[in-house]
C-alpha cells in the first residue's frame, strides 16, 4: 500500500494449543449498552496465525517461502469448510522481474447469490526500503503486520464460522443468512510497488488482475472490506478517503459497530487521505470498498515498522487483532 493525495502536515488531523485460551462463544469486552451478536474472536488464535506465516520467512514473490505459505493458507481455509478458488496469473514487477501470482479465494456458502468480500494481501515486501540505514534496503521483511495480520484475522473469522456451524447447527450464521455468502480473498503481489509519481499501478498486482478477470465470470459483491496492517502496536484506524467516496454507509457501519463494542480507542471518528491499496481496484471495478488500514497513533503516517525489518512478530499486538476481528465478525453477524 502507498499513501495518495495525503497532505503531510494534516495527515493525522484528517486522518494447536493456542485455541485453549479462547472459547468459541465467549463474549468480548463491550460497552454495557450493547449486546454482541457474533461469537468471540480469539486474539491468541489470530496471533498464532501471524506467527505461522512468519515462520516460513519473508513471503516475497518467486520464493519457496511464498509458495509454501500460500499452500498453508489454502489448507487452513479448507480445514474450516471453505470452497477454494486458486487464481494463478503471470505478471511483471516494476523492475522487470517476471512473477507468478496466486490469489487465494476461500468461499463460504458459495451458492448464495449475495456476496461480501473480506480481503488482505499475503505477500511481503522484498525490500526494507524504509530503514534509515540504506545498506539494509535490499533485505526482505517478515511482513508480520503488513500482510500476515490481515490474513490471520480472516483465518480466525473462518474458524469462527466453522465453530458456529458445529456448535449452533440450528442457528448458525448461514442458517440466519441463507442468501449471504462470504468470500475471503488473499491478494498476492501487493507489496512490491515503487514510490513516486505514476507508480500507483506498480502496487496491488493481484487485486488489479482480479478486478479485470474475476474468479467467477460475472462475479460481484455487495461490498468489500480490505484489511491491511491490522495487528500493530500503537495503531489506530481512521476513515480512509476513497472508502468514504466508495462505500460511505459501510464505513459508518464498521466504525459505529467498533465504537459500540468498546473499540473507539482504535477506530477513530476521523478522516484521512486516500490510499493506494487493494480496495482501490475493487472500487474501480464497481464494488463498494472499504480499507481498514493501520496508522501510527503517535506519529504522522503509517506505523513506524512499515517497510522495515521491525515489521516482525515482536511488534504484533493481540489487542489490535482482537479489535479488528471482533468488529468484522459483528458487522457480518448483524448484516
Amino acid at each position: 500500500m502507498y499513501p495518495s493525495h495525503i497532505p503531510h502536515s494534516s495527515f493525522l488531523i484528517l486522518l494447536c494449543a493456542f485455541f485453549i485460551a479462547c472459547t468459541g462463544n465467549k463474549k468480548s469486552a463491550t460497552t454495557e449498552a450493547y449486546e454482541p451478536q457474533a461469537p468471540a474472536f480469539c486474539e491468541d488464535s489470530a496471533y498464532a496465525y501471524v506467527a505461522a506465516q512468519c515462520n516460513y520467512g519473508p513471503r516475497t514473490m518467486n520464493s519457496a517461502a511464498h509458495d509454501s505459505c500460500g499452500n498453508w493458507i489454502a489448507r487452513k481455509f479448507m480445514e474450516y469448510g471453505a470452497t477454494l478458488h486458486d487464481q494463478y496469473a503471470p505478471s511483471t514487477l516494476h523492475d522487470g522481474t517476471a512473477i507468478q501470482m496466486r490469489n487465494i479465494i476461500a468461499s463460504f456458502n458459495p451458492a448464495a447469490p449475495t456476496r461480501i468480500i473480506v480481503s488482505a494481501h499475503w505477500d511481503s515486501r522484498p525490500w526494507a526500503d524504509n530503514e534509515t540505514d540504506e545498506t539494509l534496503h535490499t533485505r526482505p521483511i517478515d511482513g508480520a503486520n503488513d500482510g500476515a495480520s490481515g490474513i490471520a484475522v480472516m483465518l480466525e473469522m473462518a474458524r469462527q464460522f466453522a465453530l458456529d456451524a458445529e456448535q449452533r447447527a440450528d442457528s448458525s450464521f448461514f442458517r440466519l443468512h441463507p442468501s449471504l455468502g462470504i468470500d475471503f480473498i488473499c491478494w498476492d503481489a501487493e507489496d512490491s510497488g515503487s514510490h513516486g509519481p505514476g507508480s500507483s499501478t506498480t502496487w496491488c498486482l493481484g487485486s488489479q488482475f482480479w478486478a479485470g478477470t474475476r474468479h467467477i465470470e460475472g462475479y460481484t459483491a455487495r461490498y468489500a472490506v480490505n484489511l491491511d496492517m491490522v495487528g500493530g502496536s500503537k495503531t489506530i484506524f481512521c476513515k480512509e478517503g476513497l472508502s468514504l467516496r466508495s462505500a460511505p454507509t459501510i464505513v459508518d457501519r464498521i466504525w459505529s459497530t467498533a465504537q459500540r463494542l468498546g473499540y473507539s480507542n482504535y477506530f477513530k471518528n476521523e478522516e484521512c487521505g486516500e490510499m493506494i491499496d487493494d480496495h482501490l481496484f475493487l472500487a474501480q471495478g464497481g464494488i463498494p470498498s472499504v480499507d481498514i488500514i493501520g496508522l501510527d497513533a503517535e506519529g504522522d503516517g503509517f506505523p513506524s515498522t512499515w517497510h522495515t525489518l521491525g515489521d516482525n512478530l515482536q511488534n504484533i499486538n493481540k489487542a489490535t487483532l482482537k479489535a479488528v476481528g471482533q468488529t468484522m465478525l459483528e458487522v457480518l453477524w448483524t448484516e
